[in-house]
């Protein structure tokens, strides 16, 4: 299994490792220690580079699987013992914790006056959407809304991570914010990221580690998607941190 550094220190950038795994057909590699988040939760992959040597080889994509994190290269694979630097794209990555943290807050915000689960989510950096069902949605409420999410962000509330037993996560039914748990049965342990009195949720992303990181945002559009469903458009304002 892969060490997954990103799940417990997100602003880890690089991280010197070792190949343990080879698909030379599919071009890509098992790590035994990784800063690359493999997606998902609507949340992507990380891209970034493996540098060995003076050689940098160009990581495309990331997946995950029972045998730990695969690293898709740009070219030829490394052979298995090979030890490498993994670098991640870290302006990519930082606003996609921006952008994956706002998200979170909205979670929270809405939560708070409606009590309203998520349906569904997605993101790139920058920009997120997310689905509720919201049956009793006002337009009108959308600018309130707006200034209470930033009211929240701009409060430098903290952002922490802890694990759970999966036993005791299922006691707590708030940690699933999703109209459906989607969890996997095979998953032991909960990671859970809590933006501290405002939103707390089992989540497996990367995060900044306070509110106040994620700078302003602007909610761009709710869309109808059915009776009592709504699409929200968020996006970090272009003059944020």
């Amino acid at each position: 299994m892969t060490l997954r550094i990103y799940s417990t220190d997100a602003y880890r950038r690089s991280h010197v490792a070792r190949v343990v795994g080879v698909d030379a057909d599919d071009r890509r590699v098992l790590l035994d220690a990784t800063v690359f988040y493999p997606g998902g939760g609507g949340q992507p992959h990380d891209l970034g580079v493996l540098r060995i040597g003076d050689d940098l080889l160009e990581v495309v994509r990331v997946t995950a699987d029972a045998d730990g994190v695969w690293h898709w290269l740009e070219g030829a694979p490394p052979k298995v013992g090979t030890e490498v630097e993994a670098v991640i794209d870290w302006e990519r990555r930082y606003r996609l914790m921006r952008t994956h943290t706002a998200m979170h807050a909205l979670c929270g915000v809405i939560w708070a006056r409606y009590g309203s689960p998520v349906t569904g989510g997605n993101m790139e950096p920058g920009r997120g959407r997310l689905d509720f069902e919201l049956p009793d949605w006002d337009p009108e409420d959308r600018p309130e809304l707006e200034r209470a999410l930033n009211e929240e962000l701009a409060r430098r509330r903290p952002v922490e991570i802890s694990f759970l037993p999966r036993a005791e996560a299922d006691r707590d039914p708030s940690l699933i914010r999703t109209k459906v748990s989607l969890l996997p049965p095979e998953v032991t342990t909960v990671r859970v990221v809590d933006i501290v009195g405002l939103d707390r949720q089992a989540d497996a992303g990367t995060h900044v580690a306070a509110t106040d990181e994620v700078g302003s945002v602007r909610i761009l559009k709710v869309e109808s998607k059915g009776r009592g469903f709504r699409r929200f458009r968020l996006g970090l304002d272009e003059g944020g941190s």
